[in-house]
């Protein structure tokens, strides 16, 4: 699911199609029946991507990227090197959807408590979704800010991460329902939808064993 939110959207209809193909059930706009799951749409000028599959063999890292936290600090990608780290798009005026997927990762983070796995997420909301306001989002998922990192910050540059580093397509109160999870090293190592409790269970697996992987300053043949 997502939400449209305010009139500054409504020019944004021609996104909702893409997001069938990114795992969220969106209504099609009016006589235009039901978009195809199995390419992406364009949104604009730009191609949303299609997510990753379940599990991706280990490519290049990810770009680097900076925006600021619930804490209102500046946000380094730089600093989760060496740490495991769960992606995810959301905003916090979402009414139901949000507040699930979000609460599949608080529980992820319970479950496993090793202090080098990190989420990060990303609002779609930032004009909303001040520091002061994730803050307090945050709270109502007792997270810990070491962490858990909620992101805000220019929306551009949300767009960029989401759709080329998280291949999640982001708009303004737009955004998929799925989880990301990249390894030590920041490269992309496979998706899962956070609505749904056996996909929730095959991320918990594949982030365990990411975690189980040696860190890039280890030693050889050292594990963390």
């Amino acid at each position: 699911m997502f939400r449209l939110r305010g009139p500054e959207c409504l020019g944004r209809l021609g996104v909702l199609a893409l997001l069938l193909a990114c795992g969220c059930d969106a209504p099609s706009p009016r006589g235009t029946g039901s978009a195809s799951r199995a390419e992406p749409r364009a949104a604009g000028d730009r191609e949303a991507p299609l997510p990753a599959p379940g599990r991706v063999e280990p490519g290049e890292p990810a770009a680097p990227f900076q925006l600021t936290d619930s804490q209102g600090a500046p946000f380094d990608s730089a600093s989760l090197r060496g740490r495991v780290w769960l992606a995810s798009v959301f905003f916090a005026n979402c009414p139901g959807p949000c507040f699930r997927e979000n609460q599949a990762i608080a529980d992820l983070l319970k479950d496993i408590p090793d202090p080098d796995l990190v989420a990060v997420s990303l609002t779609c909301d930032p004009d909303n979704d001040t520091p002061d306001v994730l803050r307090r989002y945050a709270d109502r998922f007792h997270a810990d800010p070491a962490r858990w990192k909620l992101l805000t910050g220019d929306m551009n540059v949300i767009r960029e991460v989401a759709n080329k580093t998280f291949l999640l397509p982001a708009e303004v109160g737009v955004h998929s329902e799925r989880g990301v999870v990249f390894d030590r090293q920041g490269r992309l190592r496979g998706s899962f939808h956070l609505l749904q409790a056996d996909r929730v269970e095959l991320l918990k697996k594949l982030i365990l064993e990411v975690l189980a992987e040696s860190s890039p300053d280890a030693p050889a043949g050292e594990t963390p």
